[in-house]
C-alpha cells in the first residue's frame, strides 16, 4: 500500500484584533482556510448551552486566534515562511508560524468544496474545472485547477491584475506573467483575445499545473517554462506589450532593475501583490528605474500599480 501522501499544517497565531489582516494574508497562500477563533463562545451561546461545550474549549485563551493552511511537504516551505515574515513585518503584526506534520489522503480534494466560480472582472469568470457554469453574455470563462501552485482566482490581487488586463489586453498583445503559478493570469490574458502569453515561475510544479491549465482552457497561444524571476525569460523583439507580476513588494523590488530591457515605450507593466502599506516604497523604487505610474487601484488593502518607460 502506497503511503499516504504528506501535508504539512502552517499554522500562524496572533492577536484576536487581527483576525481580518491574518486571514487576508494566509489567503493570499491558499483558499482554504482553517479559523480557530473562540473570543466568542460564551456570548454567542449566551450561557444556554455552556455544559455541552468542551472544556478545553470553554478555557481556549480568548486573545488569540489561529489561522492555518495546508501543503504539500513537497512545496519550497522557505518561500511561505519568509512570505508570511514579510507581509506581517510589514503591517506591523507579531505573530508565531508553526509547520505541523501530517497526512490525510483525502485533503488534496477536501478544500474544492469551497471553491466555486467567482467573477474576477467585467468580464472574466474564473470556473473550478470540476464545476459546470452557464455564462450569461459577454462573461469569458476561464477553467482553473491550481492544484499544488498559487492561483485560484479568489484574491484580491488576482482581481486587481484581472482588472487591469481586461483594460490593456488587445488582440496584438504579447504578454508576459513572471511569477505565474497556476497560470492564471496569462490564461486571462489570452481569452481577453492577447496573441501571445509567456508564464515563467521558479517552481517546476507550478509550471507542470500552469501547463495543465492552458490545455484544460484549450488554448495554443501561452507558453509556461521554468525561470528565476527574469533570469531565463528571453527578451524579443519589440519587448513585451503587457507583463504582470503578481507576487509581493521585495521581490518587485529586486526585479526592478532588469525589468525595462523587456519593455516599449507602450508596455504596460502591472504589478501587484503589495499591502497598501508598502505602496509608496514600491512606487519610488520604480520611479528610481524611471518606469512612471499610469495607473493605481486598490481593493481590500491591497493595491496594483500600472507603470510604463
Amino acid at each position: 500500500m502506497e503511503d499516504e501522501k504528506k501535508w504539512i499544517q502552517i499554522k500562524v497565531t496572533g492577536k484576536t484584533e487581527n483576525l481580518d489582516n491574518i486571514c487576508a494574508v494566509m489567503g493570499m497562500l491558499d483558499n482554504g482556510l482553517m479559523i480557530e477563533d473562540y473570543s466568542d463562545v460564551e456570548s454567542e451561546l449566551d450561557g444556554v448551552y455552556g455544559d455541552l461545550i468542551d472544556e478545553q474549549v470553554l478555557n481556549a485563551d480568548r486573545t488569540h486566534v489561529s489561522v492555518s493552511i495546508y501543503v504539500p511537504n513537497e512545496k519550497p516551505l522557505e518561500y511561505y515562511t519568509s512570505y508570511l515574515n514579510e507581509r506581517f513585518t510589514a503591517l506591523g503584526i507579531h505573530t508565531t508560524t508553526e509547520l505541523i506534520g501530517l497526512c490525510e489522503d483525502d485533503w488534496a480534494n477536501s478544500w474544492k468544496q469551497y471553491y466555486k466560480p467567482i467573477k474576477i472582472g467585467e468580464r472574466l469568470v474564473i470556473v473550478p474545472m470540476w464545476e459546470k457554469y452557464d455564462a450569461a453574455e459577454n462573461e469569458i470563462i476561464v477553467k482553473m485547477d491550481p492544484g499544488m501552485a498559487f492561483g485560484t482566482g479568489t484574491h484580491e490581487t488576482t482581481r486587481l491584475c484581472a482588472a487591469l488586463l481586461e483594460k490593456y489586453v488587445n488582440s496584438s498583445t504579447k504578454m508576459l506573467d513572471v511569477g505565474c503559478g497556476s497560470g492564471i493570469l496569462a490564461i486571462c490574458a489570452s481569452k481577453l483575445g492577447a496573441d501571445k502569453c509567456f508564464a515563467y515561475d521558479i517552481d517546476p510544479v507550478a509550471v507542470r499545473v500552469a501547463r495543465e491549465n492552458v490545455k484544460d482552457n484549450d488554448i495554443s497561444n501561452v507558453t509556461c517554462e521554468v525561470s528565476d524571476l527574469l533570469a531565463d525569460v528571453p527578451v524579443i523583439d519589440g519587448g513585451y506589450d503587457v507583463i504582470t507580476a503578481n507576487i509581493v513588494a521585495d521581490i518587485i523590488i529586486r526585479m526592478t532593475p532588469n525589468i525595462s530591457k523587456f519593455m516599449n515605450k507602450n508596455t504596460k507593466l502591472i504589478v501587484s501583490g503589495i499591502i497598501d502599506q508598502r505602496a509608496d516604497e514600491v512606487k519610488n523604487v520604480l520611479e528610481q528605474y524611471n518606469l512612471k505610474k499610469a495607473d493605481e487601484i486598490h481593493e481590500n488593502g491591497w493595491c496594483a500599480l500600472t507603470v510604463t518607460l
